[in-house]
């Protein structure tokens, strides 16, 4: 029994300073959780409790899918990662270390190397696959910025499988089978989701879906159609364009165009200057940046933005992308700040990439080149070739629906799980090979699956809290029944507890508050900011031979016969 006179547990009337969403605001009053550092939280006993329960959830799904647990240190050795090459490609967000005898060591981002090393040290026959293996454990990465509580930290706990089979086509299986228990999983911790595309990025890989929780303050944008169902994180949203339709036109034009440092004020100088009745989305934006050390140009319609986040995601094996500096001009004097245009990029050893709606044939205004001048009628596959199309634009509410054309919506939300069908990649890097029935070696195809585990209590505390609290799904809360003591006299304490323990005598779990020196109204509090579903009150209605019942989830109230408030809680 959990007594709230000896549990290590203060609530707090305010919120934390650095709070910026609700989970963290509200688990950091209820004291399930307090902060260490920067992106570095401890667990409170209650916040444990909760943190556990949807633990037990994800292994016992994970359990009657058929995978195995097994486990793996946080502490590795540099060699596994530098043979895939990511001891490199993960940068700045990698912890490295150092023994006594300077060999190099890494705290684990994720475990894709040692779950290979593992199967590759054990098996050798095709008669050993297919197999699914899990672990649940603590991650490190260096985050830049670590917010939002648990939701981004620079420690958390993760939920990795990895499934490893002979062919693709084993592959399909498994993945599918780690999907369905993924569904059972957060339906289980009674979570809202959806489904959608993503984009692999640093893990590699093909076929890949992000598991999100819509979220108002999520950090994950994606797009849904109401219409087909279709539905894609922003980076991995398909642009849905068609061939160009429009007139041929005439041979460059370069046009004086001082003091046009937007876009607004260049389609104002056009239209009043030179008559030509254009929009925002009639001119080229040059995006210029650095990528790699190496100087791109990424061309979008005039009414969009580059999406850095989604160009990252885009932009394979690129490790570092930032965009131009005053520096980098000086370095590239050929480039006119403010009046940049694609027509001389080859000259100037700039590789162009492009939006898909800048497509061949189609004419733009855009840069001349030249300070104080743009040029019109610049023509794709005319006057300059894009080098790479890429998906780099915002997607915006309304943009049309790659399957169905119709607008979409959207949304933010928390990424709670991710899989992966990562192929060969880690297997051939490491070797894991095995034979197959000719006696031939194949190399393993993998697939990798993550929960965040640690995160999961955030989501789902941002997806249930109310104006008075928190507000847990019974599955996860930290107890199944808040019984609440009032009173100077013995009797409400003793009868509370003795409700606590014919309860417990049921199976269920309870939180007594049994505090002689707090008030009721803090008690009531308290009991609302924790979140337990059922509340038992043990006070005034005493005299009558009640209790009083309250239900977190709809607010409802009930005074319950003494005799019967055990039976009715169970049932």
């Amino acid at each position: 029994m959990l007594k709230m006179s000896t549990l290590l547990l203060r609530t707090l009337r305010d919120d934390p300073a650095d709070a910026e969403v609700a989970s963290h605001r509200l688990l950091v009053r209820a004291g399930f959780v307090r902060r260490v550092a920067a992106g570095i939280y401890s667990w409170l006993p209650l916040g444990y409790r909760t943190y556990r329960k949807i633990e037990n959830v994800v292994r016992q799904e994970m359990d009657k899918a058929g995978f195995q647990e097994v486990h793996f240190p946080a502490l590795l050795p540099k060699d596994p990662y530098e043979s895939t090459n990511r001891w490199a490609e993960y940068g700045p967000d990698l912890f490295r270390l150092q023994d006594r005898k300077g060999n190099d060591y890494l705290l684990g981002p994720t475990h894709e190397e040692m779950f290979t090393l593992m199967v590759k040290g054990e098996f050798s026959s095709y008669k050993d696959l297919p197999l699914s293996i899990y672990q649940i454990q603590t991650k490190y990465r260096d985050e830049p910025r670590p917010r939002s509580g648990i939701i981004r930290g620079r420690e958390f706990v993760m939920k990795d499988s990895y499934s490893f089979d002979v062919d693709d086509a084993g592959l399909e299986v498994s993945y599918n089978k780690h999907r369905q228990a993924y569904i059972n999983t957060f339906d289980r911790l009674g979570l809202k989701y959806n489904i959608v595309s993503a984009m692999s990025g640093a893990m590699g890989g093909s076929k890949s879906e992000e598991f999100l929780a819509p979220c108002p303050t999520g950090e994950d944008t994606y797009v849904l159609c109401n219409g087909c169902g279709y539905a894609a994180n922003v980076e991995a949203m398909i642009t849905k364009v068609t061939p160009f339709k429009g007139e041929k036109v005439g041979a460059i034009e370069v046009l004086d165009t001082p003091n046009t440092p937007t876009i607004d004020s260049l389609v104002q100088v056009f239209n009043s200057k030179y008559g030509a009745n254009v929009t925002a989305g009639d001119t080229l934006k040059n995006v210029l940046l650095m990528a790699d050390k190496k100087a791109i140009a990424v061309l979008v319609p005039g009414d969009r933005e580059v999406d850095l986040k989604r160009l990252e995601a885009n932009l394979a094996g690129v490790k570092e992308l930032r965009l131009f500096e005053d520096a980098d001009f000086a370095k590239h004097p050929k480039l006119v700040k403010g009046y940049v245009g694609p027509q001389d990029a080859k000259a100037f050893g700039i590789t162009l990439y492009a939006d898909p709606r800048i497509v061949e044939g189609s004419h733009w205004i855009t840069g001349a080149n030249q300070k104080d001048k743009h040029a019109r009628f610049v023509t794709c596959g005319r006057d300059f070739k894009v080098d790479q199309y890429i998906e780099a634009a915002e997607v915006r509410a309304g943009d049309n629906c790659p399957k169905c054309e119709k607008p979409v919506v959207i949304d933010r939300a928390i990424e709670i799980g991710h899989i992966f069908q990562l192929g060969r990649k880690y297997a051939q890097s490491l070797g894991l090979t095995v034979l197959d029935k000719e006696g031939k070696p194949v190399v393993v195809t993998m697939g990798s699956y993550g929960i965040g585990v640690s995160r999961a209590v955030a989501a789902i505390a941002e997806q249930t809290y109310d104006e008075l609290g928190l507000n847990w799904p019974a599955e996860v809360a930290p107890a199944d029944v808040h019984i609440v003591a009032t009173g100077k006299e013995d009797q409400p304490f003793d009868v509370a507890e003795q409700i606590a323990k014919d309860l417990e005598a049921k199976g269920l779990e309870v939180l007594l508050d049994d505090r002689r020196e707090a008030s009721a109204g803090v008690k009531f509090k308290d009991a609302e900011l924790i979140g337990i579903q059922k509340i038992i009150i043990v006070g005034k209605a005493l005299a009558d031979g009640k209790v009083e019942v309250r239900d977190r989830k709809s607010g409802d109230k009930q005074e319950v016969a003494l005799a019967d408030v055990v039976k009715t809680i169970v049932k």
